[in-house]
């Protein structure tokens, strides 16, 4: 059994993602689907404070509407608490302070990185001392886009996206998010995604059980170069995404027309990701589209997974 270690608190930062290239295959009979993603991680945060507490709660700001956020045991980073108290056999609770950036229900991981961070900060602050296998076995169990969350950088996921291998992304690339006030339920989007595939019926082949990420994808990441990856940059969800919300199909044409060199929805959206040549076109793109009303940020991309920052 655990015992905590003399810190009144931890802060960890963990990154939000992209999904730079997202295949979907068919539906296991656990219900979860066959991915083939390309994983960055981008400049846009999560912090998490974690604090002694006999019990397990949670706070939440940075948002308009912090009532948009659980407090209860759907939250990701509550699981991830009690999870890692469960298995460290540590009797303890922990007070969570969520300082969110990533937008919630935006298709890149807030809650994900919530909970990565989460593992990180109740280690640290519990004094458990997991291996990072073992934070990393722990956090496959919480969800698809956790594992990555805890790693950062830029990486393959197959299976349900869990099985991670790292993938050489030299340089930087820069992206325009356009944000939005209404989010997209990811399962909603998937079962869109069905949905669609059912109505093309004997059109089409079943989907495949399993996926791998195309090699030209993989070399343009390698080769660094903004312009070449633009032409591999794809995501099989796009369309169940522009059904639910046929208004980000302007948005990323408006980014194109702005400057930007390709876009896309990411993960199950409604976060448009628009990819440019370089922090001044990055600029120019921000300026155009803000000109039309829309709410975008800068980020860039690949950076670290959760790190403990104070």
């Amino acid at each position: 059994m655990s015992t905590a270690a003399p810190v009144d608190s931890v802060r960890v930062r963990a990154p939000g993602k992209i999904n730079v290239y997202l295949g979907v295959g068919g539906r296991h009979d656990d219900g979860y689907h066959a991915l083939a993603t390309v994983f960055q991680a981008v400049s846009l945060y999560e912090d998490v404070i974690a604090r002694h507490a006999d019990d397990f709660s949670i706070t939440v700001s940075g948002l308009e509407d912090p009532s948009t956020v659980p407090r209860d045991d759907r939250n990701l980073a509550m699981r991830a608490a009690k999870l890692l108290a469960t298995a460290a056999e540590y009797d303890g609770g922990v007070a969570l302070e969520i300082r969110k950036s990533v937008p919630v229900a935006g298709g890149m991981g807030g809650g994900s990185a919530d909970a990565a961070a989460a593992l990180v900060a109740c280690d640290a602050l519990w004094g458990t001392g997991f291996s990072t296998a073992r934070l990393h076995e722990l956090a496959a169990r919480l969800g698809a886009d956790v594992p990555f969350a805890l790693h950062g950088g830029t990486a393959v996921g197959t299976g349900r996206g869990d099985q991670l291998n790292p993938a050489l992304a030299r340089g930087r690339f820069d992206w325009v998010l356009v944000q939005s006030d209404e989010g997209l339920s990811t399962p909603v989007v998937y079962a869109r995604l069905d949905a669609l595939r059912d109505d093309e019926g004997a059109l089409a082949d079943d989907p495949p059980l399993s996926l791998e990420v195309p090699a030209p994808v993989l070399q343009a990441l390698r080769s660094g170069d903004p312009e070449l990856l633009s032409e591999s940059i794809y995501n099989d969800l796009q369309e169940a995404a522009l059904y639910e919300r046929p208004d980000l199909e302007n948005v990323i044409l408006h980014g194109i027309h702005a400057g930007a060199l390709q876009g896309i929805v990411s993960g199950s959206g409604p976060t448009v990701a628009l990819l440019c040549a370089g922090p001044e076109d990055a600029h120019d793109v921000q300026s155009a589209l803000r000109a039309h009303g829309l709410e975008t940020l800068h980020v860039h991309g690949p950076v670290p997974g959760a790190r403990i920052i104070s």
